[in-house]
C-alpha cells in the first residue's frame, strides 16, 4: 500500500530479459536506506517487490502480463521512474490510498506552461472514467493527483513545481505512456452496488 507521494525519482539502469519475466535494475538513493529484501516499492505505479539492494540500486522482476498491461512495455535503460516505498503506520497521509495495482495505460496528450505551473491533459481507458470524478483522486504514474478537468476521457491537471521537479511528469511528452490507477474505493462501492442490485 502507497500513499502517491513520490519520494524520488529513479534511473533504470539494466534490463534483463528472463524466461517469464523481466528483471530490472533501478537506481536510487532516498528509498534504499531502509529497503530490505522482499518489500514492497511502487515503481512509476507498478508495485514491484525487491529481491536484491546495495547502495545505489535494487532489482525487481517483473512478470510478462505486469509489462504488456502497463507503461512499463516500453521501459529502457535510462528512463527516469517515480519511486516510493510503502507505507508504514507512522507514514504521514499526504495522498490516498494507492495500491500499486494499475488499472490500465493512458497516454500523455499535452502540456501548457505557465510562470508557476503547468496544465496537463492525460487521456484515460474509456472503461475506467465511470471511476473518475472531478476534484477526486487518480494515480498516474504512482502519484496522487487530483482531476481538475474531465472532456470525454482526458483528464485535465494542474502540476506545482514540486511535482513537476521531483515526478515523471516533469519529463512527459505527448505520446508517452503513463500507468493509471483509479480511486479503490470507486472499485469497491461499485462492487456494494452490484452486490445489492443481485440480491
Amino acid at each position: 500500500m502507497f500513499t502517491g507521494i513520490i519520494e524520488e525519482l529513479g534511473e533504470i539502469k539494466a534490463i534483463e530479459q528472463q524466461p517469464d519475466a523481466v528483471r530490472l535494475t533501478i537506481g536510487g538513493n532516498k528509498v534504499l536506506g531502509d529497503l530490505k529484501r522482499g518489500e514492497s516499492i511502487s515503481v512509476s505505479g507498478t508495485c514491484l517487490t525487491a529481491i536484491e539492494i546495495d547502495d545505489k540500486s535494487f532489482t525487481a522482476d517483473v512478470m510478462h502480463e505486469t509489462i504488456r498491461l502497463s507503461g512499463l512495455q516500453r521501459v529502457e535503460v535510462g528512463q527516469k521512474v517515480n519511486l516510493e516505498r510503502a507505507m508504514t503506520a507512522a507514514t504521514r497521509f499526504g495522498g490516498h490510498v494507492v495500491q500499486g495495482h494499475v488499472d490500465g495505460v493512458g497516454e500523455f496528450v499535452s502540456r501548457e506552461k505557465s510562470d508557476n505551473w503547468d496544465w496537463v491533459r492525460i487521456s484515460v481507458p474509456d472503461e475506467l472514467m465511470k471511476y473518475v470524478v472531478m476534484k477526486g483522486s487518480i494515480t498516474f504514474d504512482g502519484i496522487s493527483l487530483t482531476v481538475n478537468e474531465i472532456d470525454g476521457n482526458v483528464i485535465g491537471l494542474s502540476l506545482i513545481p514540486e511535482t513537476l521537479e521531483v515526478t515523471t511528469l516533469g519529463y512527459k511528452n505527448p505520446g508517452d505512456l503513463v500507468n493509471v490507477e483509479v480511486d479503490v474505493m470507486a472499485k469497491h462501492i461499485e462492487r456494494l452496488m452490484e452486490a445489492r442490485e443481485q440480491g
